[in-house]
């Protein structure tokens, strides 16, 4: 009688072992980079990047759907190189960081293969939330010189900055924002 329940629970344990799990990522803040470019008079672009951020992802190579990502920046970190600019962009004419101090971005679905693809999430700015794609590619994975496994991603997006009620100075500033992403995550402590 012990023969036949422990035939099947040996079974299903060798089953779940040899399973690939999604593994977790807490986004590495110092290796990681969120940009925007948009146009000024026609001229040139402005690149603005964010310094604060915080975030974790879920990838799994074996089951790319089942990828997810959750980020938060901090907007008040904004940094475009000019101090006079970044208060104006902080300010009520552009992003009001005072009133809106966050910019979140949660997956809502994947679609594509290990190393490439479309990541579709909510993306909250200036306090309104739309439905955004980004291209993603992945850079790499492994372990680096001090044991953590790490795995890297690059995406890109183009979105309208008055999609999301930030629309003073059309003309001379470009409504197009090219978003620009450098993600760099430590896999989670104890997995496979």
């Amino acid at each position: 009688m012990l023969n036949t329940w422990l035939k099947p629970a040996l079974l299903a344990t060798a089953l779940i072992s040899s399973s690939t799990f999604a593994a977790d990522y807490k986004i590495d803040p110092a290796h990681t980079a969120v940009l925007f470019k948009v146009n000024h008079l026609g001229f040139s672009e402005t690149v603005v990047r964010f310094n604060g951020l915080e975030g974790e992802y879920s990838y799994d190579a074996e089951k790319p759907a089942a990828s997810r990502v959750s980020v938060t920046i901090d907007a008040d970190s904004l940094d475009s190189n000019h101090e006079a600019r970044d208060k104006h962009i902080k300010s009520p004419d552009f992003l009001d960081t005072k009133q809106y101090p966050e910019i979140t971005f949660t997956s809502t679905h994947y679609q594509g293969s290990a190393t490439q693809g479309v990541l579709t999430g909510e993306l909250m700015l200036h306090g309104v939330t739309k439905t955004v794609s980004l291209d993603i590619i992945k850079i790499g994975e492994g372990l680096d010189p001090w044991k953590n496994y790490r795995s890297g991603f690059n995406g890109t997006a183009t979105l309208k900055r008055s999609d999301f009620g930030i629309d003073q100075m059309q003309g001379a500033i470009g409504d197009e924002l090219k978003i620009e992403l450098f993600i760099e995550g430590i896999r989670s402590q104890g997995q496979p």
